[in-house]
């Protein structure tokens, strides 16, 4: 039978100007290990840490544009209607430096948790 999810729950972020992630499918608000499906809403100017995550993540801009930078130094800049997928185990770091931010949809599989994130140490 659906089940109708009516709310999302707000979770942490990593980053700085804080980020607002709004888990609707996940391990905090519906209890599903095998995959999370989040609203996230980054400012302007808005970068995280460099991570590892040990989960398959796919995104999907909806507004705005997302950097993804990889191992290299190489980077991609995923506009509105555009999606990225990084695999498991490649190291990646998430910003939206652009004027107006960004708005996306990220599904990890399995669920994100923090433990399978493996974030780069802060300096």
């Amino acid at each position: 039978m659906p089940a109708l999810i009516t709310e999302p729950t707000t979770i942490p972020a990593a980053g700085e100007p804080p980020k607002i992630i709004e888990e609707f499918v996940g391990r905090i608000n519906s209890g599903s290990s095998s995959v999370s499906l989040a609203l996230m809403t980054s400012p302007s100017g808005w970068a995280e840490p460099g991570q590892t995550p040990a989960f398959d993540e796919y995104t999907l801009v909806l507004d705005g544009e997302l950097v993804v930078e990889s191992i290299g130094g190489r980077s991609l800049t995923v506009r509105s209607g555009q999606a990225v997928h990084v695999p498991p185990g490649e190291w990646v770091r998430y910003s939206s430096p652009g004027a107006d931010g960004a708005r996306y949809v990220a599904v990890c599989l399995p669920a994100f948790s923090p433990d399978l994130v493996h974030r780069d140490e802060e300096a």
